[in-house]
């Protein structure tokens, strides 16, 4: 069964078998591209420390040598310059290799990252131990001693900082790396404490000190590490998108969801508007997957009533994501308008039902089940000098009943939908999905669209699908008593457990909406006149 969705307005659209890793910021899943550019960044970001790591211990042993006074003595005379020598050498042999090798893998710079950063924690927590170790009870007060360790600071402070503001990173990479460097000072005044009686005699709120002088500089690194990759994603996303797919240029992203994001576009010849649909590269890669992409087009190409969205064109990005170009709409989804003007009168739910049930039943006629109706896949569209066009799209579940058994894209057990919405058959995972199915779904629209919610919510998603199945959903009445009776009616059979008890074609549902005493009270002229005197006060 794919990995279920909190949301249950969102689809459960994983294939068998395909990774499910979550959408980054900006919309789409990792794809080569990106991967590639956040190789490139990594060597270049390593090869900056290196340098910087470099400096800083010229700049050291610089200070070091001309500082007046016993400083320099003393450090000398404690072997300073041959524990400066570890650094230094991996700092330049590092830099050196970063530079003579810019096809390196990603691979191999995280191990040489953590390589790198591992060599001067351990340098560092060295250093800090032999100062603390070397603490003199009766040479040092201890009002002197929480000083000297806050001095012993010094290095962990900006590598930890380094490591967070320069390296590309994800949260939890750089929390559980951050964590480490932070561990590796209490390390040392651990070991110094089993050495040095001053400092034993102060370890508890030596600590405390340390843990206050440390926590911030580790948030900030976790921060601004996640904060950086997402940043840098997008800003990828948005040069990527800035060119051209084909004979489409993209203009903006005007949406996304658990299988890719939808752009806005242009033909570069006929200046024609349209949206183009990209599929994430790691789903269109998954053979079940692309096969259902192809059938999602081929579906749709071969519908052509007015109330189904228009494919023009498909195709591979240079990403290796899939895309296809449909037809611009101008208008909310249904589940934006209800969110943004409230429940709907039902004369205009019986207006915009119609319509779909219409482009059902075409697609009925020809052998396809849908499967996925929700509010979100229908637009209230704009088209034609008309207002309140309902245009069904997104048939990437369809489900194609004339072809051979094997060629179907539906597995007994696998739950596919969206599970505010499902019928129970299909949250029961069967198989044999008829247009029945699309009916149910049909019907929880048309009870979204009269209550602003769908017949069954805030449930976790197993009591939800279980909802389907057995439980009865609310009665309209109790919850919208302006709706008519018999449009009641109509929604509640519509949301009948057996298939059998319910509408049994969209031609039939159809009918007897038609039949209601309200479907006279919306027409496209009631429709002009709301959206006037809408977009005068608020833009949807």
């Amino acid at each position: 069964m794919p990995v279920p969705s909190a949301d249950p307005t969102a689809p459960l659209d994983v294939p068998w078998g395909a990774p499910t890793a979550p959408l980054a910021p900006g919309g789409r899943a990792p794809g080569g591209g990106f991967d590639e550019e956040l190789r490139r960044l990594l060597r270049s970001r390593l090869l900056l420390v290196h340098l910087l790591g470099l400096a800083l211990g010229v700049l050291i042993v610089a200070v070091s040598l001309y500082w007046p006074g016993q400083a320099g003595e003393t450090t000398r005379g404690q072997g300073y310059w041959w524990g400066l020598a570890l650094p230094l050498t991996e700092c330049l042999s590092g830099a050196v290799v970063l530079w003579r090798s810019p096809g390196m893998s990603q691979r191999s710079l995280r191990l040489w990252e953590l390589a790198h950063f591992g060599t001067l924690a351990v340098y560092c927590g060295l250093s800090r131990f032999e100062s603390l170790a070397r603490v003199d009870e009766a040479r040092v007060s201890p009002f002197w001693l929480p000083f000297w360790a806050l001095a012993s600071l010094q290095g962990f402070i900006p590598l930890i900082l380094a490591y967070g503001v320069l390296i590309p990173n994800t949260r939890r990479r750089s929390l559980l790396v951050v964590g480490a460097l932070t561990g590796v000072p209490f390390a040392a005044l651990a070991a110094a404490a089993a050495v040095s009686p001053a400092v034993r005699d102060e370890f508890t709120p030596l600590v405390f000190q340390n843990a206050a002088s440390m926590i911030f500089p580790a948030a900030i690194a976790v921060f601004a590490a996640a904060r950086a990759t997402a940043l840098q994603r997008r800003a990828f996303e948005a040069e990527r998108r800035a060119e051209q797919i084909g004979q489409y240029a993209l203009k903006r992203k005007l949406g996304e969801g658990g299988m890719g994001e939808v752009w806005l576009a242009e033909h570069a010849l006929l200046k024609r508007p349209c949206a183009v649909k990209f599929i994430r590269p790691d789903l269109a890669a998954h053979p079940a997957m692309a096969a259902r992409f192809a059938r999602e087009v081929h579906a749709v190409t071969g519908l052509t009533h007015a109330n189904t969205v228009r494919v023009y064109d498909y195709g591979r990005a240079e990403d290796g994501s899939f895309y296809y170009v449909m037809e611009y709409l101008d208008g909310p989804t249904l589940e934006a308008l209800v969110r943004e003007s409230g429940p709907l009168p039902p004369g205009r739910v019986v207006y915009l039902l119609r319509q779909v049930c219409e482009a059902l039943m075409e697609a009925h006629a020809a052998g396809l089940v849908h499967r996925d109706l929700k509010p979100g896949n229908v637009i209230v569209a704009a088209l034609g000098g008309r207002r309140d066009v309902a245009k069904l799209l997104d048939f990437g579940l369809v489900q194609d009943l004339s072809a051979d058994a094997a060629d179907r894209l539906t597995r007994t057990g696998t739950v596919l939908g969206t599970p505010a919405y499902m019928s129970p058959e299909q949250a029961a995972g069967e198989s044999a999905l008829d247009a029945r199915g699309d009916v149910y779904s049909l019907g929880a629209v048309a009870f979204f669209a009269l209550c602003d919610r769908p017949p069954f919510q805030g449930k976790a998603l197993g009591q939800l699908l279980a909802a389907h199945r057995s439980e009865a959903p609310p009665a309209l009445a109790d919850l919208r008593p302006d709706v008519p009776a018999d449009l009641a009616a109509v929604v509640a059979r519509c949301l009948a457990k057996d298939p059998r008890d319910r509408f049994q074609s969209a031609a039939e549902l159809d009918r007897v909406l038609a039949q209601c005493g309200c479907a006279a009270d919306w027409s496209a002229e009631r429709a002009a006149e709301w959206w006037q005197a809408k977009t005068g006060s608020a833009k949807l």
